[in-house]
């Protein structure tokens, strides 16, 4: 295999952040597309990151490169606008999510569920073993901090979640907080929490509860049976248009998938410090209502990913396609 091209350089999250990568993302759609016309490959499989892949399959059916998308544009939230697009330019969709296989098909592109990657991850470590490695010595209760992993939004949401846990470390002096960092944040005003770099799922074997922005760390909570509180915040310009946009009543793959409120939801405004604080309170605390009702929601939500083994799945659609 070799790596023409990175997108390393490309995350952003928000409109305006986006344009910012413009002339990078033209570069490479150039340069694939010269390839393609070239007669050098027989299948494109394109995995998630729509704002790019959709383009990148158009230019490659153009080239007669039949097209095979994993973890698809999510057109169940956004509206249907790229519908057309996919049913011309792709041959078959390899959804993740459980209802996106009826969505797809309603709409007359080919999809199938192939079940969720996550339930292929190797299990984490032991708690006792987490614990260790992550330097946690306390018996009080462990709340996690998962801010994401791209600059803006983790830039956006770690003073928020920062001073969510001071509040929580005020009313529970004995909380130990864990942060699951990535490599490069230097997480700012963080003295006393412990910071744990690339290893989310170390960190959730330790948790009772955590505050996780929206997104895959929600899904990978509810595996680790961990009680969460789901956050975030956006370019205002940037929640100005998804509210007038998204298509959908929640934003948690969680709750969406349970097609339930399961874990509480606090987006730009309502994300407040305080508010955040008191529901991670509630969490930390096995016996109330509230962590309760998530556990016992957690077995179904991982009954709705399908069985392990979605990559095999993948690999046999794409064999079919060039078959």
């Amino acid at each position: 295999a070799v790596i023409r091209h990175s997108i390393g350089r490309c995350g952003a999250m928000g409109l305006t952040e986006v344009v910012r990568t413009i002339p990078y993302h033209g570069a490479m759609l150039s340069d694939l597309a010269r390839r393609f016309r070239a007669g050098r490959y027989d299948l494109l499989v394109l995995v998630d990151y729509p704002g790019f892949n959709v383009r990148l399959a158009g230019v490659a059916s153009a080239a007669d490169v039949p097209v095979l998308y994993y973890i698809a544009p999510q057109l169940w939230a956004w509206g249907s606008g790229r519908a057309s697009k996919l049913r011309s330019c792709t041959r078959e969709l390899a959804v993740v999510l459980p209802f996106e296989e009826s969505f797809f098909r309603r709409l007359d592109i080919r999809a199938t569920f192939v079940g969720h990657p996550l339930l292929d991850r190797p299990s984490p470590p032991s708690r006792a073993l987490s614990r260790e490695r992550i330097g946690l010595t306390g018996s009080g209760p462990v709340l996690g901090i998962f801010p994401g992993s791209r600059a803006q939004e983790v830039g956006r949401m770690w003073p928020l979640f920062r001073q969510a846990a001071r509040l929580v470390e005020e009313t529970c002096p004995e909380v130990q907080v864990v942060v699951a960092g990535c490599e490069d944040f230097p997480y700012p005003e963080g003295d006393g929490f412990i910071v744990h770099r690339d290893a989310p799922d170390e960190v959730l074997s330790t948790l009772d509860a955590a505050l996780c922005k929206s997104g895959t760390i929600t899904l990978q909570a509810a595996l680790a049976e961990v009680p969460i509180v789901i956050a975030y915040r956006m370019h205002p310009v940037t929640h100005f248009i998804a509210r007038r946009v998204l298509t959908i009543p929640r934003i948690g793959l969680v709750n969406l998938i349970a097609g339930r409120d399961v874990a509480p939801e606090l987006i730009q405004g309502a994300a407040t410090p305080q508010a955040l604080a008191a529901a991670a309170l509630s969490l930390l605390d096995r016996g109330s209502s509230e962590a309760r009702a998530q556990r016992e929601a957690f077995p179904d939500v991982r009954s709705r990913l399908g069985t392990p083994g979605a990559a095999e799945r993948v690999a046999a659609i794409a064999a079919r396609l060039v078959a």
